[in-house]
């Protein structure tokens, strides 16, 4: 027996997804489109990059395998390095991220895992340090959307493509 008569299969046999309950773009699109209206204008004049790290953070924390896939791609379209990508859950830890970045991941935290108290003065001051008074709104919005569009992945059980 040689060593690769022990290695692992090329095409390993893959998990299926969990059933999906409900498909809410068919059964209530006018949400869906409100939804899409409201990412929309969260999205307009926030940095890409910005904007892909929290909709990937949100969802990661969020439990939404299917936002969390979608993001990513969409995350390394727009200029976000895989190195990046693969180190967010870990952002404190890394110096791959910048000032505005990591103020953005906080309030994307803060706003997805509200305390007691809200989002605390010292996480909020920091994004208003870096984001101006254009870009701060949108950024907020940003997180209260991608917290609503990963609650619709949840519950609905919403998963990603299988691998090709």
């Amino acid at each position: 027996m040689t060593i690769n008569d022990t290695a692992a299969p090329a095409d390993p046999q893959t998990v299926p997804a969990p059933a999906r309950r409900i498909d809410l773009n068919d059964r209530a699109s006018d949400v869906y489109k409100a939804m899409f209206a409201l990412d929309k204008a969260a999205s307009a004049g926030l940095d890409p990059v910005v904007r892909e790290l929290v909709r990937v953070r949100v969802s990661q924390l969020n439990g939404c395998a299917y936002c969390t896939d979608q993001h990513s791609a969409e995350g390394l379209k727009v200029g976000v390095g895989q190195r990046k990508l693969l180190a967010l859950t870990v952002w404190r830890e890394t110096p791959f991220f910048t000032a505005r970045e990591r103020a953005a991941l906080a309030l994307a935290e803060a706003v997805t895992r509200l305390d007691p108290h809200g989002v605390p003065d010292e996480v909020y001051d920091a994004a208003a340090a870096l984001f101006d008074a254009d870009e701060l709104p949108r950024l907020i919005a940003m997180c209260v959307t991608m917290n609503a569009w990963t609650r619709i992945g949840v519950t609905c059980r919403m998963s990603p493509a299988p691998e090709a």
